[in-house]
């Protein structure tokens, strides 16, 4: 759904600020409460603007969760997209998880936000999830199931592959409060290179790479 200020002919800059401040406060609220608990009274308090106003700039509760999840998903696609099929496969595991984990730590409130949606059935971005993702999945599975082929890696189910490495890195993002709670002293940032050393050995070890 387009935003009502967005459709005027010529929208100016605090119009944009102005999305923009809501979106940021919306992703705040949802990845706290999700969908179900988020409400427009909280979004319009966490931006610091009038209901009314808020309104203006999106009409629903499930506009800006749309143009939450629509931008996240595109955000979310674009390390699995940059999997090369010409490349050295450990080049490109190990390169894809670093990208995976640098998104739990600069993104964690859209990670918090699109598990959310997972968790509550989906609804608002099945399409996304059976079009788009789908399409880009089967595309790096066959990439994979190439590399196996060659004997550049170990026998293994490509999508099983993909869905353990978006497991272990997104952890760090939808449970980090866990994470920081058992590392204590060591729970500064240097937890993600940590994390990007070992899970790099663990799937170069499981694919037979050395």
């Amino acid at each position: 759904m387009i935003p009502r200020a967005a459709k005027t002919q010529r929208r100016t800059r605090i119009q944009e600020e102005k999305e923009e401040k809501i979106l940021q406060a919306a992703l705040d609220v949802f990845s706290a409460y999700g969908f179900r608990g988020a409400t427009i009274d909280q979004i319009a308090e966490a931006a610091g603007m009038s209901k009314p106003n808020l309104l203006y700039y999106f009409r629903t509760k499930e506009a800006i969760h749309r143009a939450l999840l629509d931008h996240m998903l595109f955000t979310w696609l674009e390390p699995l997209q940059a999997f090369n099929s010409e490349g050295n496969p450990e080049t490109e595991i190990r390169s894809y998880i670093r990208r995976k984990l640098e998104m739990s730590r600069d993104y964690p409130r859209e990670s918090r936000l699109f598990a959310n949606e997972i968790i509550q059935g989906a609804q608002h971005i099945e399409d996304g999830l059976k079009g788009p993702l789908k399409e880009l999945v089967d595309e790096k599975a066959e990439v994979i199931r190439a590399w196996i082929k060659a004997g550049k890696i170990a026998k293994c189910d490509p999508y099983h592959l993909i869905f353990s490495i978006w497991s272990t890195t997104q952890h760090y993002a939808d449970f980090d409060v866990q994470v920081q709670a058992v590392l204590g002293d060591k729970s500064g940032d240097g937890r993600f290179e940590d994390a990007a050393r070992f899970l790099e050995d663990l799937f170069m070890r499981g694919l037979g790479i050395r």
